[in-house]
């Protein structure tokens, strides 16, 4: 992936001192309080994205709830997903990922520091104890993202089917549940290219407990995907709408 060196090579400098930051945080979790970990993460991928030509556009910050206790439902394009999310979003998240990503260096240390949830998709028992372990730390105050579509979309910014099973955490904490749709978030880990990237997070207004609890996870599901969808057909690429 030349964008990762080329990351790494324009940080040359530092990139000793934020290694070690990253490991030392992610050996001594409990050390630190969860804002610490993420002030220390949005460092990191912001001096990344710096050095690898990668701009973040933010769109809708007002739509993410002021009270924590929430979870974001966005479209999955590949690794770098994550690290867009985190430059973005001012308040601290952590994801359930599935247990494939577990062993990826620099990803690994990333989501110990936030405490991140590793899925097994063949082991049913342990999803649902997942499930029901991210139900209650929402109804705790802390935030979470979940891709729906379970694994990342082969065809740029086309939006794969959101799986009502994804959306069980949040009917069991009632929270609100706030739409992602992520544009070009493909472009810098899976293209070949260093050229410009101007990478599209779009944080939509949310759906409160109010408004689906009468719905199937199945339907929940459907609404999310079609408004993830609309966004991204009205401000994507035209010709990948």
């Amino acid at each position: 992936m030349k964008r990762i060196l080329y990351m790494v090579l324009r940080n040359i400098i530092l990139v000793p001192f934020m290694w070690f930051k990253l490991c030392y945080h992610a050996s001594h979790v409990d050390k630190y309080t969860e804002e610490q970990h993420y002030k220390m993460l949005k460092f990191i991928v912001r001096r990344a994205n710096k050095g690898g030509n990668v701009t973040i556009d933010v769109h809708g910050q007002e739509n993410i709830p002021s009270k924590s206790g929430f979870m974001f439902f966005p479209n999955h394009q590949g690794l770098y997903d994550v690290l867009a999310i985190v430059e973005a979003c001012p308040k601290p998240f952590s994801v359930v990922a599935k247990q494939e990503v577990a062993h990826i260096q620099f990803l690994k240390q990333v989501f110990a520091c936030m405490k991140a949830y590793m899925i097994d998709r063949d082991d049913v028992r342990q999803a649902m104890k997942v499930i029901t372990n991210v139900s209650k730390e929402v109804m705790d105050g802390r935030n979470y993202i979940i891709f729906a579509e379970g694994t990342r979309s082969k065809n740029g910014n086309e939006v794969q089917e959101f799986k009502g099973g994804s959306f069980k955490a949040a009917t069991r904490a009632k929270c609100p549940i706030v739409p992602v749709a992520l544009i070009d978030a493909f472009k810098p880990f899976d293209t070949n290219t260093i050229s410009p990237v101007t990478v599209q997070v779009h944080f939509l207004k949310p759906l409160y407990y109010e408004e689906y609890q009468d719905m199937k996870t199945t339907e929940i599901a459907a609404l999310v995907k079609e408004r993830v969808q609309r966004t991204i057909r009205k401000y994507g690429p035209s010709h990948e709408a």
